[in-house]
């Protein structure tokens, strides 16, 4: 796979000068150092944190001509040492993309292939760039500019296992079986609006023990303010339709603004409702809201206490944020604090619970140290409650803490045009 990738990177710049078209070729090598202590989950008692550093590379090509475009990242994860100094191979490899894009008619473009996709503020879909691996789909979308200011997506995607000749019932890799959505944008003077339908599929046995689909649905709008130092967004989705067997009713709902209140400082803050089930429900209903594509460690503290691979079907999730910004030059630095609290009943035997799980506070820098490398470092605190504890297990009163420092370095190899 690597021989044929360097191989079509060789042949296009070599041919680029010949014809009217662009060739980009880049790459990304991101190392991380982190320190988990109750990350994602309180720690137990007699457990202690662990160390280690991973490391995202990249290898980027776009290809542009006429109404043409290509783009293949093909990508490397690994943790330092899980490879052997002597190993003759590496199973870390994959194309983290590869699309091709071509206009069918003025307006009207068709994207297909593997791709990140991302909307809004990336709450329903996200491309979890955090995440040293990230998140891509094979999908096939029609992108439509309805107007000056307005552009619709329609989008598909059909996961299989193999291209075998008989019918089999998916292993869920992707997550999905299938899903159709919509996205349409729309920007009037200050006010952005977009509408999100989401149809997913998820493939099941049935009691016949024969393959069967069942879809959910997700659906709401978002819009945006700003002017002048105030910025303002907010969104509402609901979800229904049935996940597996069980039938949906949830709903979320957002809030966040913010103030620029100097050159350098911005002030902001936030509220974030996603509705949840209490412990002693005993129905198979799915009444917890489920961000699905979405990219969770931006939201909700960056611990990844919720909806980052956990929480799922759990008591929901009230999320009340502040941020404090200062950017000025090549620095920059950011505090989040962020109370939770369940959106549904916590219960111990017969006794309810309190709502409130906890505070978290996130804090972070950056710097730039050259054009294409950054230094970005963090820490986080995570002070639970036995509200907490009662849901995740562990021990709320220990030291739940994080520590992390990452550099990027992203050069440029070569730019045609």
């Amino acid at each position: 796979m690597r021989k044929l990738y360097f191989s079509i990177v060789v042949v296009l710049l070599f041919a680029s000068p010949l014809f009217s078209q662009q060739v980009d070729l880049s790459a990304e090598l991101r190392p991380r150092f982190e320190y988990k202590n109750g990350y994602k989950s309180l720690l137990k008692i007699g457990e202690e944190g662990a160390s280690f550093i991973s490391q995202r590379t990249r290898l980027n090509l776009n290809y542009k001509q006429d109404n043409f475009k290509v783009r293949i990242v093909l990508q490397n994860v690994r943790v330092w040492g899980d490879v052997s100094t002597l190993s003759a191979s590496d199973n870390s490899n994959a194309f983290h993309e590869a699309w091709a894009q071509f206009s069918v008619a003025n307006n009207f473009d068709l994207k297909l292939g593997r791709q990140e996709i991302i909307y809004d503020d990336s709450r329903i879909f996200g491309n979890v760039g955090w995440a040293q691996q990230a998140r891509s789909h094979d999908a096939i979308i029609a992108k439509i500019k309805t107007s000056e200011n307005g552009k619709l997506d329609i989008g598909f995607a059909l996961n299989s296992d193999s291209q075998a000749g008989i019918k089999n019932i998916y292993s869920n890799v992707a997550g999905y079986k299938t899903f159709q959505y919509l996205w349409y944008h729309t920007q009037m003077n200050n006010f952005g609006v977009s509408f999100l339908a989401l149809n997913n599929g998820i493939e099941f046995a049935d009691v016949n023990n024969d393959p069967k689909v069942n879809y959910s649905q997700t659906f709401g709008p978002r819009i945006t303010y700003k002017k002048d130092k105030l910025s303002f967004n907010a969104a509402t989705y609901l979800q229904t339709g049935k996940i597996l067997a069980n039938s949906v009713s949830t709903s979320y709902f957002a809030v966040n603004g913010s103030f620029k209140a100097t050159s350098e400082f911005n002030i902001g803050v936030g509220f974030e409702f996603l509705s949840g089930k209490d412990t002693n429900d005993a129905s198979t209903d799915v009444k917890s809201f489920n961000p699905i594509f979405g990219t969770n460690h931006k939201f909700n503290g960056w611990m990844d206490y919720f909806y980052v691979g956990n929480h799922a079907n759990s008591v929901g999730l009230i999320d009340i944020s502040a941020t404090i910004s200062y950017s000025k030059d090549k620095f920059s630095a950011k505090l989040v604090p962020h109370l939770f609290k369940s959106a549904a009943d916590i219960y111990n035997g017969a006794t309810k619970m309190n709502s409130n799980l906890g505070t978290e506070l996130d804090f972070t820098i950056g710097y730039k140290i050259a054009n294409n490398i950054q230094f970005n470092a963090g820490h986080s605190q995570m002070f639970g409650t036995s509200s907490l504890k009662a849901l995740k297990g562990g021990e709320h009163t220990k030291n739940n803490s994080w520590t992390w420092l990452m550099l990027t370095f992203k050069p440029t190899f070569y730019a045609s045009n």
